[in-house]
């Protein structure tokens, strides 16, 4: 830990390379190196809060952090009415937890460990709650595809309804994981977990946490900003650097806290992070897009695209099938890694 925090003096580099308008792609680069480090602290502290409060919690703010930079970047996009970039992002950010963040965890934990064990209760609701997400993307979409509404306003009214729906079964998800069932969630799943005790204050765990995660969202949208730019000049479409790029992007530090939690054997952890980031996508911030959205004047509705569509309800198939048997070794998610890089591949030749 301590060689990650000699890399920290990219952090204000990175800032001053911004403010003086530098190239875009010597932003790109001095922004990635300062999230290295960043990252590297984040997944400490995560760890440390997990100590005060479970796996199941931790997991949750660690998510609810990493996404928070991304909701921001997104509203941004949608106030400038750049509808199409905001819907691929969401789709990317889904993509990428559950397939590149949850494939580079269980790879990670596999070649140090033969075999992890993930709370069968945990992958349960994970897994119903993923079918709920892929519900909220397929209905939209059917619906515009078999309704002639040129306008999509029809459309619009319907997202509404079932953006608000999709709150609501995530607010109540987190009631039941959290309270009415919360030590059916402890790490270690139905048998004894002993952890270790966090060297942190909860106060301390919780301050670092915060403003790690504030410095990251602020260095990725410096980030975001110089990619679109700099790939440019590539040739690039759009909707591939929504879809890949600013999700790998925005979501570096949740990448390496969900592999570091691994990485010592912690997949309860692990899990909550990646696969609760994608949940927490699709149940609440594209939601809270649609209806922000609607309040500026700047509707987008939840009918994505009939490749976004089919790659979400892949991802969601093949995750839950590699969860089902809550264990996790190294050949899982290898295919998990294998099936990110096919659905890129599809979506940079789209």
């Amino acid at each position: 830990m301590k060689y990650l925090y000699s890399l920290l003096i990219f952090v204000p580099i990175a800032v001053a390379a911004e403010l003086m308008h530098a190239s875009p792609i010597l932003i790109f680069l001095l922004s990635a190196a300062a999230i290295v480090p960043l990252s590297g602290i984040l997944g400490k502290a995560t760890e440390e809060l997990a100590g005060h409060t479970g796996s199941t919690v931790g997991g949750l703010i660690n998510a609810t952090l990493g996404n928070f930079a991304e909701l921001v970047i997104a509203a941004l996009a949608l106030n400038a009415g750049l509808i199409d970039l905001v819907k691929a992002s969401i789709t990317g950010s889904i993509l990428g937890n559950l397939l590149l963040v949850l494939g580079a965890a269980q790879l990670a934990g596999g070649l140090k460990y033969k075999s992890q064990a993930i709370n069968r209760h945990l992958t349960g609701m994970s897994s119903a709650l993923l079918v709920v997400a892929v519900l909220g993307l397929v209905m939209p979409a059917v619906f515009f595809a078999a309704h002639p509404d040129p306008l999509r306003r029809a459309t619009m009214t319907m997202s509404l309804w079932v953006a608000g729906l999709l709150i609501l079964g995530y607010a109540l998800s987190l009631v039941y994981s959290m309270v009415s069932h919360r030590s059916l969630f402890s790490e270690g799943g139905d048998v004894a977990h002993h952890e270790t005790p966090p060297h942190w204050s909860l106060r301390k765990a919780l301050v670092v946490l915060i403003a790690a995660a504030a410095t990251i969202g602020v260095l990725s949208e410096f980030l975001v900003g110089s990619t679109e730019e700099a790939v440019a000049s590539l040739g690039l479409s759009q909707i591939f650097v929504g879809l890949i790029l600013i999700p790998i992007i925005g979501n570096a530090a949740e990448h390496s806290s969900a592999v570091l939690m691994a990485m010592k054997n912690r997949m309860d952890l692990a899990i909550s992070i990646a696969v609760g980031s994608a949940i927490q996508v699709a149940l609440l911030v594209g939601p809270l897009l649609v209806l922000l959205g609607w309040m500026i004047g700047k509707p987008m509705d939840l009918a994505f695209t009939v490749m976004e569509v089919a790659s979400v309800a892949v991802a969601v198939a093949i995750a839950s099938s590699v969860m089902q048997d809550s264990e996790s070794n190294w050949l899982e998610g290898a295919f998990l890694l294998v099936a990110y890089a096919a659905i890129g591949v599809a979506f940079f030749f789209y």
